[in-house]
């Protein structure tokens, strides 16, 4: 039999953690399964590759929610990798911890995840190559960069701006304090991408305990009365059987996650049962809770040349290539978010309530459907961005069919609480009031978007409605805590009601933290690792 100690599902942020985890001291077999394929393809591992695999169906799950009534009937695209590294391997790579509060609310939820126990996870995880701080880590497997001295002017001049809105330059948002405007600290290495499947997996696929297998799509958990013995899964056009002596740990992320465990028979049972799927497990927290940021761009006209000048000619192309060719430094190093930081707008807050974003490049986003170039616009042109960090909107996700290839229905219900309206009222607001600064008029010729016409607050309202995107933080979808009523997992990342099966991503989030959701899910990883060992220990 094909058997082994554990059966991971899906070699993302978390899933490449754990193979590196669990493989490390050589007593456990382990198999990892990935839909996707190989990542050693040159737009992933070029930094700012990852607009060219932005539609890539051969690494991208490419899924589209159901049309959201909040935002006129739209529905939003959502990119997440289907690939070795999953979303780690095709995002922006922005590293955000988050901020403690945010693990005290999921230290509430499910004790033991509190700041105090996350935070030296977090600077084990960290190869930090900044100012030498005693609260970040140094030789951990994921390189962070400090890009203070890459950025393009007009980012410098972003945090000049920001600093005249009243809003500080903060050195280090991963340090003690989290608010400020910043230099987004981004996961790179030597000039390339330093995805999780660079830095966790491929270090332990040297191990002869380590089995992996790409393009193999897992169909359904397999149990053993109650106890989770292994996973069907297809592989080269037949479906195979593998076994798990100790656990299987789903790892597929926000949205596959929760589906597997579905399409599996552990769900809301009336949901299964539609589809004619019997029902192992009734769960209805299963799909539940599904949180994400939605962020809204102010788009301008620079009098100063933008990136658009070098990424969008042939010749600028040329140049910038040569540049990454010869040293690995310039624009291709890089990612679009050069800029942003946290700050605070509502008074009775206790930590940052919007993230900024600052971009020296514009692109136009086309409509759901149709295949955009990701190309620069042919003006010079930037970007001034924000999304609420604590949206309170939840939505759901479930199976729409019995067939493990066909994607699930995402209902996202963005904007349906009055907090998240106020906060994208007040975004907006802000962003025109660091654009007004004299900094940044020294550049600005004129504001495209939303445009001089956009000035009320229910003309920005509709604004928001028809053109915010998502951030791509799709999280808490098999939500984690210590309530059996409103959890799908324990604090150790148990199914509820299964022996044998636990889940480790994004999707067991008790909350969405306040940034950008990579770093967080890495942390997962390296969390359930530990209490994975110590429940094998006994």
């Amino acid at each position: 039999m094909d058997t082994f100690d554990y059966v991971i599902v899906g070699a993302g942020s978390a899933g490449s953690v754990l193979a590196n985890r669990l493989t490390q001291s050589g007593k456990h077999r382990v198999l990892v399964l990935e839909a996707g394929g190989s990542d050693m393809t040159p737009w992933i591992q070029i930094p700012i590759g990852y607009g060219k695999v932005f539609y890539d169906a051969k690494v991208n799950w490419k899924y589209i929610t159901e049309p959201d009534p909040n935002l006129d009937d739209r529905p939003i695209y959502w990119p997440r990798g289907k690939v070795l590294g999953g979303s780690s391997s095709i995002n922006a790579m922005v590293y955000v911890r988050g901020h403690p509060n945010d693990y005290a609310e999921w230290n509430t939820a499910a004790p033991g995840w509190g700041w105090s126990d996350v935070e030296p996870l977090f600077r084990r995880m960290e190869d930090w190559d900044g100012p030498a701080s005693t609260e970040r880590g140094v030789g951990g497997p994921l390189s962070v960069h400090d890009v203070t001295h890459d950025v393009h002017p007009l980012t410098k001049l972003y945090l000049e701006a920001a600093a005249q809105a009243g809003i500080p330059t903060n050195p280090d948002y991963n340090g003690s304090e989290m608010e400020g405007a910043s230099l987004y600290q981004i996961t790179t290495k030597g000039g390339y991408r330093a995805s999780a499947a660079r830095s966790y997996l491929r270090p332990a696929q040297r191990r002869p305990n380590l089995e992996l297998r790409t393009k193999a799509h897992a169909t359904r958990i397999l149990f053993n009365g109650t106890r989770a013995s292994g996973v069907e899964y297809r592989h080269k056009g037949q479906i195979k059987t593998a076994h798990a002596r100790a656990e299987v740990i789903l790892s597929g992320g926000a949205i596959n996650s929760p589906q597997l465990l579905q399409l599996s028979g552990i769900g809301p049972g009336g949901v299964l049962q539609a589809h004619g799927i019997d029902v192992r497990l009734d769960a209805p927290q299963v799909g539940q809770n599904l949180q994400d940021h939605l962020g809204s761009d102010n788009l301008y006209v620079s009098r100063m040349a933008s990136l658009n000048q070098e990424l969008r000619p042939l010749l600028g192309k040329l140049k910038v290539a040569l540049k990454y060719a010869m040293n690995r430094k310039g624009p291709l190093s890089l990612s679009l978010n050069q800029g942003g930081g946290f700050v605070s707008v509502s008074p009775d807050t206790a930590c940052p309530d919007l993230q900024l974003y600052f971009s020296p490049v514009s692109y136009t986003r086309a409509p759901v459907g149709v295949r955009p170039l990701m190309s620069p616009d042919p003006f010079p042109g930037l970007l001034i961005g924000f999304n609420p960090c604590k949206p309170t909107s939840t939505g759901h996700l479930q199976i729409r069919s019995p067939d493990p290839f066909v994607a699930p229905e995402l209902h996202p219900n963005y904007l349906s609480t009055e907090h998240d309206r106020a906060m994208m009222l007040a975004g907006t607001k802000l962003m025109r009031k660091i654009a007004e600064t004299p900094a940044m008029q020294s550049v600005i010729e004129r504001e495209l978007l939303p445009g001089p016409e956009v000035v009320n607050d229910e003309a920005i309202a509709a604004y928001t409605r028809k053109t915010s995107w998502t951030v791509f933080h799709q999280c808490s979808t098999c939500r984690m805590g210590s309530d059996p009523e409103t959890s799908v997992v324990d604090p150790r990342l148990r199914v509820r009601g299964t022996q044998g099966l636990r889940v480790a991503d994004a999707s067991v989030f008790p909350s969405i933290p306040s940034g950008n959701t990579n770093a967080p899910a890495i942390m997962v990883g390296e969390k359930a690792s530990d209490l994975i060992l110590e429940d094998a220990l006994g």
